[in-house]
């Protein structure tokens, strides 16, 4: 029994350290690569650079943010605009029902909730629409944005060295 559980314990402890280099592979040594390229970029110049593109990043993101709020904005007055025509809609239907004609009351009801319901589909297919468009527009600031800290880094890492 003792032969097992020492056999046992060393494999746990082979396993370990299988686990611990998988990490180091993983994780340290990259990281470590990136540390010695780091050190040999001239960051006396480049801080200006690295400042200024922060402040690039900052403006792009508000500035997404603001195109994402100005959506949001305009697919809340879409709604409000649709709602109001469709009250307007049914209140003057409900006005111009005869109380003593039942049977072409009901047709009518029936005629505007098969018209409500196709033109809730395209309220609906409009607002997504209009949604998406200011989203993509909100992204497409950061995707530019993107590109450009890319060119930048590459910049600095071809940067001639001092």
């Amino acid at each position: 029994m003792a032969t097992s559980k020492t056999s046992s314990s060393a494999g746990a402890k082979k396993a370990r350290a299988t686990v611990a280099e998988d990490v180091q592979d993983a994780f340290v040594k990259p990281l470590k690569g990136m540390a010695d390229r780091l050190q040999n970029l001239p960051l006396a110049g480049a801080a200006s650079t690295i400042v200024e593109s922060g402040r690039k990043d900052l403006a792009a993101l508000m500035e997404a943010n603001e195109k994402s709020y100005q959506g949001l904005q305009a697919v809340v007055q879409r709604q409000t605009e649709m709602l109001k025509a469709s009250i307007v809609e049914w209140q003057g239907a409900v006005k111009g029902m005869s109380p003593t004609e039942p049977r072409e009351n009901l047709s009518k009801l029936d005629a505007m909730g098969r018209a409500a319901f196709k033109q809730a589909l395209d309220d609906i297919r409009e607002l997504s629409e209009l949604a998406a468009r200011s989203q993509a527009e909100a992204f497409d600031i950061v995707r530019q944005r993107i590109r450009a800290n890319v060119d930048e880094v590459s910049k600095l890492l071809k940067a001639p060295r001092k």
